[in-house]
């Protein structure tokens, strides 16, 4: 079941700031940037941090963070906030101080960057499909995410605007076909009320018969698993009649993708969840840009290894 829609394209600073602290431990080693040391200590430059092609912005905060734990004299001017759209050749930012802080963090920074706005771009395409068709269907990620960066994915997903599915197993009860191993749908949504009252209650489907029975314990969705349209447009009549109140929604998950999202949309279902979304998303690519020479003798900076 999906959280509401944050308002908030940002994830917490904190998770943020352990996130930003390990990958810069990552990168520099026990030894630092060797090609930086390289550079003189009082040269100082200006950078524009460009998008090379057309996307949505996402990771501000771990990219500022990045620049920041390196070295907190380094003034960063940040042009366009997550969730807004950038074209290629376009400034996403500034970053002026230390050309050697300045290289040592720009890697950090882009990669956080890049892959965050990959997500939001990606997010942003799946939104405007399915909103032409049907302007009340949602776009929800998975949990198939990069395990520690969990929170930053599900907030570029935000930032693209798309809605979160249960951010982990503790926060609503989603039963799939290997919990139906032990136990039936009628007894799994039962238990599931009992025990933990308040919380959405999804039962995974692959069959009408399922969307059927669930309907009819209560449950709060039904996830269509793999579905054909065919099927799926069924289902989506069946529980119209057996729900017409909404109190169970539908949702549709499974290989679906940019062409196919809009048909289940225009059916009718209330949910689209795309694990794409956040596992296969590709990068927004983005580069560092020197404004300002730092000296005639002095190595300019591009995109980085």
């Amino acid at each position: 079941m999906p959280a509401p829609l944050s308002p908030d394209p940002y994830p917490p600073i904190d998770v943020v700031r352990r996130a930003v602290r390990g990958a810069l431990a990552e990168d520099l080693g026990g030894l630092g940037d060797l090609s930086a040391a390289l550079v003189p200590s009082a040269k100082m430059a200006s950078l524009a941090l460009v998008s090379r092609s057309s996307g949505v912005v996402a990771g501000e905060l771990c990219a500022k963070e990045a620049f920041g734990q390196l070295d907190d004299g380094l003034k960063i001017l940040w042009h366009l906030p997550d969730g807004s759209s950038v074209g290629p050749g376009e400034p996403v930012a500034e970053v002026t101080g230390s050309l050697r802080s300045i290289l040592t963090a720009e890697r950090t920074a882009l990669n956080f960057l890049g892959r965050l706005s990959g997500i939001a771009t990606l997010t942003r395409r799946y939104v405007d499909a399915v909103r032409a068709v049907n302007p009340s269907t949602r776009v929800l990620d998975t949990r198939k995410t990069t395990p520690g960066l969990r929170a930053l994915e599900k907030a570029a997903v935000r930032a693209g605007g798309g809605h979160n599915h249960r951010f982990g197993l503790f926060d609503a009860v989603l039963i799939k076909d290997n919990h139906l191993a032990g136990l039936g749908i009628t007894d799994a949504v039962g238990k599931a009320r009992a025990m933990w009252p308040g919380r959405a209650v999804e039962i995974e489907c692959d069959r009408i018969e399922q969307v059927e029975e669930a309907c009819r314990a209560g449950a709060s969705a039904v996830l269509l698993d793999n579905m054909s349209f065919e099927q799926a447009s069924a289902c989506v009549e069946l529980v119209g009649g057996l729900r017409p109140d909404g109190s169970t929604l539908v949702e549709v998950s499974g290989g679906v993708t940019l062409e196919s999202a809009p048909r289940y949309a225009a059916m009718g279902v209330d949910l689209i969840s795309v694990g794409a979304l956040t596992h296969s998303a590709p990068v927004l690519d983005l580069g560092l840009d020197l404004m300002t020479a730092p000296g005639a003798d002095d190595p300019g900076a591009d995109e980085g290894n």
